[in-house]
């Protein structure tokens, strides 16, 4: 099944309303041709998320939040709710990062609430996965990821997968500068669509998009969007330059 790559631009803690203003307006021009050829995405943080929006408007690339709440309203100081950002015109929402797991102790149970809330606003998930260094060192990569899948997709139906976008990130390989090589990217996706065709069967694996993250930049796009598994990718720092977003797609279709 040929599945349409998507990348996205995770600008993480940068870029405020003026500097996503600048780069909106250096981006859009190259974006109009390569939209094409693949989906695009930027996520900035929530302060920058109008800004973007009204940029945005008319164009080919979609917007998407970092984060969102599992709550619907009230008193929960510094989060945001899915409603506020389907209201600002966000099209899709990152959950479960590394970071969130990793800094903010988000688990399974949590990332999996959010994606159901997610999915109820009628807002597409970014799913995301990985394991750290230590657990590929001792063997366990296929058990986190096992735990990931199930845990952060249980009670999703097979039409509720159909606007979830995997992505698998080695977090040993996020702002590191070192990249999954290509073979080992291809054979962590495998597997991870073997662990959706058990949970939801083979139509819908084949069908989901699952994104490679992880120190994806210019150089290296071509060689990992090549591979059989891996439709897309969520990019970090290489996305904080207009230029570097565009070549990074731009390699990545050719």
């Amino acid at each position: 099944m040929a599945r349409k790559l998507i990348i996205a631009a995770n600008w993480k803690m940068n870029k405020g309303p003026a500097e996503t203003a600048d780069f909106i307006a250096a981006f859009l021009p190259s974006a109009q041709a390569l939209a094409g050829e693949c989906d695009i995405v930027i996520a900035p943080p929530f302060v920058s998320i109008p800004s973007a929006s009204a940029l945005l408007a008319d164009s080919p690339v979609a917007l998407s939040a970092q984060n969102a709440s599992e709550q619907e309203k009230g008193a929960f100081t510094g989060e945001v709710s899915t409603a506020m950002l389907k209201e600002t015109g966000v099209h899709h929402v990152i959950l479960g990062h590394s970071e969130r797991r990793s800094i903010y102790g988000e688990g399974d149970q949590l990332i999996n609430a959010k994606v159901k809330k997610c999915l109820a606003a009628g807002l597409h998930p970014i799913f995301c996965i990985g394991e750290t260094l230590e657990e590929r060192e001792s063997g366990k990569l296929q058990e986190v990821l096992r735990r990931q899948v199930s845990g952060g997709l249980a009670g999703l139906s097979n039409a509720d997968m159909s606007t979830v976008v995997l992505a698998y990130e080695p977090v040993w390989a996020i702002g590191t500068g070192v990249t999954a090589t290509p073979e080992q990217a291809q054979e962590a996706h495998a597997f991870v669509r073997t662990l959706v065709g058990e949970q939801f069967g083979k139509e819908v694996a084949e069908a989901t998009r699952i994104q490679y993250g992880g120190s994806v930049k210019p150089s290296n796009s071509a060689d990992l969007m090549a591979r059989e598994d891996i439709d897309g990718a969520l990019v970090g720092g290489a996305s904080l330059e207009a230029e570097s977003f565009r070549d990074l797609i731009a390699n990545a279709v050719a």
